[in-house]
């Protein structure tokens, strides 16, 4: 990258799981369009490597360090973006935990909960509560949640998943409360404004979460980078409350649009968050 780019954004951006797969791809790709972008990550080694990555392309970089299977983490990040850079153009909301190698194995947070639940969910909804007024000062602030076209519907009376667990159906489940979330948050932020979106880059993309869950891989990160982009420019022209299927506009699971499920799970998260929000 040579130069300023006189269209790029004043306002950063924050990409959580930036220090592999598509989480790095994205950091490199809205450098170089010009965004100042903050690298997530919960190593701090390859957060720095990917932040020093950046740097030598020519992009601004900087390192954001936290532990999204924490929820205490996850408000510091919070409240460090919000203080250090209160008008915030994008948070991508990457981190994620896949199936994982044994599927059969239930896995816990910190914080007791289900391990899928509460990084590809809890994780991104808590984040994305205490960045908004951080959103609302850019002006057009964005939050792009990355998730997946595999959906299939959280049991809202246990979503723990203490009965039967499948580590594949965990990760669809958390994607469904993802989308689900994106489409109310979009409602919700539509006067601030900001624009909420959910993006399906690609599938099985060669990444370490396919890989490990013993998957050949369909895809590239390079083919879901372009589709993240793609919604990041719709974003910017306006989209709000879409669901994206690699460049197109897609639906979703049915469900994540039914206004009553909406609502159980908004009431079921806000007393899952409880003990860190008051």
């Amino acid at each position: 990258m040579s130069g300023a780019n006189p269209s790029a954004p004043a306002a950063p951006a924050l990409v959580t799981g930036a220090t592999s797969g598509l989480g790095r791809s994205m950091a490199h790709a809205l450098a170089e369009r010009g965004w100042s972008v903050l690298i997530h990550g919960r190593d701090r080694q390859r957060c720095e490597e990917t932040v020093a990555e950046v740097r030598a392309a020519g992009g601004s970089a900087f390192p954001c360090l936290a532990d999204l299977a924490s929820l205490e983490q996850v408000t510091g990040l919070g409240r460090q973006v919000a203080d250090e850079y209160p008008s915030l153009g994008l948070l991508v909301n990457n981190a994620g935990v896949g199936a994982g190698s044994r599927q059969q194995h239930r896995e816990v947070s910190h914080d007791g909960h289900e391990l899928r639940l509460a990084v590809n969910y809890l994780a991104p909804v808590l984040l994305t509560r205490l960045l908004r007024p951080a959103l609302r000062a850019a002006g057009t602030g964005q939050v792009l949640n990355i998730g997946s076209a595999g959906q299939s519907p959280l049991d809202l009376d246990d979503p723990q998943f203490t009965r039967g667990y499948n580590g594949m159906e965990a990760y669809t489940r958390s994607k469904w409360a993802l989308a689900a979330f994106t489409f109310t948050a979009a409602h919700e932020y539509a006067d601030d404004p900001i624009r909420v979106n959910c993006s399906h880059p690609a599938t099985f993309m060669d990444t370490t979460m396919v890989v490990e869950a013993g998957i050949a891989p369909w895809s590239s990160v390079s083919q879901g980078t372009a589709a993240v982009l793609y919604a990041v420019d719709e974003g910017r022209a306006g989209a709000t409350g879409e669901f994206f299927n690699g460049q197109q506009r897609a639906q979703a699971h049915p469900s994540t649009y039914d206004p009553a499920l909406r609502r159980r799970l908004v009431r079921l998260t806000d007393d899952l968050l409880a003990p860190v929000t008051g």
